[in-house]
């Protein structure tokens, strides 16, 4: 048997979201259960002898041991509505083995009906001329603006009204918003925009693009963060324009009393903030809610402008960014500017596999017919239906006897380009006039492909849906080839949400070339209904910030802006969430909208996450209020899940081992999202055996174990299974820094020094990829082979900074003329660091009754600090640590991170609880170079200083 537990939240007035639990009530036996065990999940209306929802759900051993398992469906319903729906699960091994539901439908509180559209109205196309700004019109490759742009230019450009711009994708919403910059432009030029996009590969689609134009053009200063890139602070200060992504803007204006470019903010403009309900949408509410609140309290007004598509409850979003009704476009989506012609097409079939394999005939057909001789741009889940997709199209043209039917270029000019590039399927399948396009090609061959798509070389792109939200590649028809992917974490296929689905669409249609533009949409047979009524009438946008609340209520916690309870209850009125719990209370588990009740519900939310946050170690309640801890500090600082911090005060400790730490280092919740693919815990095996530390074999399928073998493979310089697999270490790699970073300051507040060195040694190691091992840092250098390393093991150099110390004479006796010299220029690339230390008494009163003086010199002269770490996939700066403390009892008294290019001079007090003992010393440990370490002994400091001060001279 299995137990059922659901609970249900209206989005509309005619569908119901159902988020359902099953624990499965049985012991597992292999010999009866097997690989999996299946089940029936449907949702009927016995009343009118319906069945709403049929979905075959698959347990495993591991998962029907763990947590409950989600799943989360949408079911219509009608007015007037039944009593109740039953949701009944059934074995389709087992006799007799069934379990129902009741879900009562009768107190049920259903959202206000209506959707309020703006009417295009038939106004004469504005020409550019109208911006009065001989530069700013040469910005544009057009002469008029088109009619959704002119109905709102007036706002844009003549007004500091706050504007929400609801248009369908093609409808030239990015224009609409360099209307919004130039109005900043020219009355407010010392304020800033910031413009925020949901993706990594929107952000650099606006950089590449305004870097063309405004900042060439218009000489504005512009920076990106993302996670890619990181700005320092003299850039942010002089910047015009920052494109950010939500995460990093969080992060950065968390701190926003302390950094003055936060609160010079003129415009804010939010990409895509229908995605507002997505998984990162709660990140996004709560910057647009933070700066609603810094406008508020430095009195300077932010203008904010929200571009998405057509929304629901464009209302509820227009009041929550402050939006009045002069500011409000709230288009349909039949009015973009290229008319769009949809196929929707049902496909049968169990399977996921053999359903896309039905698929393909399908789609050459509907290249064929709609397309023939036009670009087409085909969607597909994943990286392996890229590749199986064009094969299958090659075959098809093959059998048509026109294996070249897609190829727009000469047989010389195609060998010429196929030669440039490196992957192995890409090279193949452009020879037949067909890309591929997806995270795992590197960025020169990406780059080729939108190339060779864009000039309409080739006429086929087979594409992830990433591309989607990224590059702007339009074409005359656009094919959505299934409309689920594997989800990792649930070891399932789910569906795309209705937003990405409609983002695909909107590719279809050149507003330069075509009159109208073409999408197929070939879909699983039971879905084809839904995706007819949806496609259409869109879902009104809800918050997910209450599942989300406990980082966001710890970072506000730690910057002083919630104190009290009374605090987080204010903070939560400034958010979309509060808004919506007004207007759909039942979506959000509340019993009416009463002061009273809502009152009392803001309070126990409240009090859940504090608590939660109190068990975690990040907070502390009193009678006062609540203050933050140190692990509440740090999850904010690093931008970490208090569940991680919370996870490293239960496993960090003294005297740790370094496959200790690494499974603590892989075990943080932001690895919970890498995705381990269908049968990949196949190629996770293998992996194991190709590295030294053991991981759990009955866990092969778990993100965490793959996140281990990931940076084992990393350390072994061990050849990945799958190209995949290098996007995944990259992704592994980008997030590990700060989790480091959060585990060196964890333990050094613990005063533990054997682990604080430790996990110094693993960061070392993640930007060498290297192990920390025999000659380790002699192997950073590429040039060094096993048998040089040899010869200079046996002539005393063992470790990076020894040869540093050598002379040119020595190295070429050692090695010989041509490698000495080649090494030496290796050498080149590294610092050479020496420390010199003054003891300084402090003034009588003062807790620490000694000060170090540290004076820091890089004798080797560089044009710049950069670090040199071939084998880590982001361009980083050297930075260092000064740690004192005691290698004989193995405790630290004092930490501190530093960064310079020639020189520095610091001070660090020393407690009066560190003895002087021989132990007692004072470490300068790299943070990205293998065992570079300078140390130096305190007590012949002391002893030096002592005889001076009793032997004046």
């Amino acid at each position: 048997m299995v137990q059922l537990s659901a609970s249900v939240s209206p989005i509309t007035r005619t569908v119901l979201k159902i988020d359902l639990l099953m624990t499965p009530d049985f012991t597992w036996k292999d010999r009866f259960h097997g690989v999996a065990q299946r089940w029936w999940i449907l949702v009927e209306d016995s009343e009118n002898d319906h069945i709403y929802h049929s979905e075959l759900f698959a347990f495993t051993k591991r998962t029907a041991k763990g947590e409950p398992q989600k799943l989360t469906f949408t079911v219509p319903i009608f007015e007037p509505h039944p009593p109740q729906y039953y949701i009944r699960a059934v074995s389709d091994s087992w006799l007799q083995a069934e379990s129902f539901y009741t879900i009562s439908l009768n107190n049920l509180a259903l959202p206000e009906a209506g959707t309020s559209h703006t009417e295009l109205l038939d106004l004469k196309p504005l020409p550019i001329t109208s911006l009065g700004n001989k530069t700013y019109e040469s910005l544009y490759n057009f002469s008029h603006f088109n009619p959704i742009q002119t109905q709102a230019f007036h706002v844009l450009y003549h007004t500091d009204n706050n504007v929400l711009l609801g248009a369908p994708t093609g409808s030239g919403k990015t224009i609409s918003a360099e209307l919004a910059m130039f109005r900043l432009f020219n009355t407010q030029p010392d304020m800033k925009v910031i413009y925020i996009a949901p993706l990594k590969a929107l952000v650099r689609e606006r950089m590449n693009d305004w870097r063309k134009r405004l900042v060439t053009r218009l000489g504005k200063e512009m920076v990106e963060m993302t996670g890619d890139y990181t700005p320092d602070m003299m850039a942010l200060l002089s910047a015009d324009i920052i494109i950010s992504t939500p995460e990093k803007w969080d992060g950065i204006s968390r701190n926003w009393h302390t950094r003055s470019y936060v609160k010079k903010v003129g415009l804010m403009i939010l990409d895509e903030i229908h995605l507002l309900g997505a998984d990162r949408g709660p990140i996004l509410e709560v910057i647009v809610s933070r700066m609603r609140y810094i406008s508020s309290q430095t009195e300077r007004s932010v203008r904010f402008v929200g571009l998405s598509t057509a929304l629901a409850n464009a209302g509820d979003l227009a009041d929550w960014l402050g939006v009045g009704e002069t500011g409000l476009y709230n288009f349909k989506p039949s009015v973009r500017p290229v008319p769009l012609e949809v196929h929707i097409q049902g496909y049968p079939g169990k399977f996921y596999c053999p359903r896309m394999n039905s698929m393909n005939k399908p789609a050459y057909a509907a290249i064929a017919t709609h397309s023939p001789t036009k670009p087409v741009l085909i969607f597909v889940s994943s990286r392996r239906q890229t590749r199986l997709t064009a094969l299958e199209l090659i075959q098809y043209a093959a059998s048509d006897e026109q294996p070249r039917k897609f190829l727009n270029m000469s047989e010389e000019d195609i060998q010429m380009m196929v030669y440039q590039i490196t992957d192995q399927n890409l090279r193949h399948t452009l020879q037949f006039g067909i890309g591929l396009h997806h995270a795992g090609l590197n960025d020169k061959d990406r780059s080729a492909v939108e190339e060779l798509f864009g000039n309409n070389k080739i006429q086929v792109l087979v594409s992830t849906s990433t591309l989607a939200w990224g590059v702007n590649l339009p074409a005359h028809l656009v094919i959505i080839k299934g409309t689920e992917y594997f989800d990792g974490k649930t070891k399932r296929y789910v569906d795309f949400p209705i937003t990405d689905i409609l983002q695909m669409m909107g590719r279809a249609g050149r507003p330069q070339y075509d009159q109208h533009g073409k999408a197929v949409i070939l879909v699983h047979e039971p879905k084809k209904s839904f995706y007819k009524k949806f496609l259409y009438e869109p879902f009104p946008v809800e918050s997910s910030l209450r599942e989300h609340l406990h980082d966001h209520f710890n970072a506000e916690i730690v910057s002083g802006t919630i104190c009290h309870k009374a605090d987080a209850i204010h903070y939560l009125t400034w958010t979309y969430f509060y808004r919506r719990l007004m207007f759909n209370p039942a979506y959000y588990g509340l019993e009416g909208t009463d002061p009273g009740i809502l009152s009392s519900y803001l309070s126990r939310l409240v009090q859940s996450t504090f608590e939660d946050l109190e068990d975690s170690g990040c907070i502390e309640m009193n009678d006062d209020g609540v203050e933050s801890m140190m692990l509440g500090s740090i999850a904010s600082q690093y931008y970490l899940s208090y569940l991680t911090v919370s996870m490293f005060g239960s496993n960090l400790g003294p005297n740790l081992s370094l496959e200790v730490l690494l499974h603590v280092l892989s075990a943080a919740s932001e690895y919970d999202e890498l995705p381990v693919r269908h049968n990949e815990e196949n190629h996770n095996a293998i992996l194991a055996q190709s590295v030294p530390y053991k991981v759990d074999k009955d866990r092969l399928d778990d993100p965490h174990v793959k996140t281990n073998l990931l940076f084992q493979a990393h350390f072994s310089q061990v050849e990945m299974p799958v190209s995949d697999y290098v996007t995944d270490l990259k992704s592994v790699l980008d997030q590990s820094i700060r989790i480091l970073q959060a585990m060196i300051d964890i333990c050094a507040n613990s005063g533990w020094l054997s682990s604080t060195l430790i996990c110094m040694n693993l960061m070392q190691m993640v930007m060498q990829g290297l192990w920390f091992d025999k000659n380790a840092s002699l192997k950073m250098l590429p040039c060094l082979s096993e048998d040089v390393i040899s010869k200079l093991v046996k002539g005393g150099i063992e470790n990076l900074q020894q040869l540093l110390d050598l002379s040119k004479t020595r190295l070429h006796n050692l090695l010989g003329s041509s490698p000495a010299s080649t090494l030496y220029q290796e050498l080149l690339r590294f610092p050479r660091i020496q420390m010199k230390l003054r003891l300084q008494r402090n003034k009588e009163g003062n807790v620490n009754p000694y000060s170090l003086n540290i004076r820091l010199e890089n004798v080797q002269k560089r044009k710049s600090s950069r670090a040199f770490t071939p084998r880590f996939p982001k361009v980083k700066e050297e930075a260092w640590w000064l740690i004192l403390g005691d290698s004989m009892s193995s405790e630290l008294f004092a930490l501190k991170r530093i960064s310079f290019k020639d020189h520095l001079v610091t001070h660090m007090n020393l407690p009066s609880t560190a003895a002087i003992t021989q132990g007692l010393k004072l470490f300068l440990v790299s943070d990205c170079y293998l065992g570079y370490e300078v140390e130096h002994s305190l007590e012949e400091l002391f002893r030096t200083n002592h005889e001076q001060r009793n032997n004046p001279r």
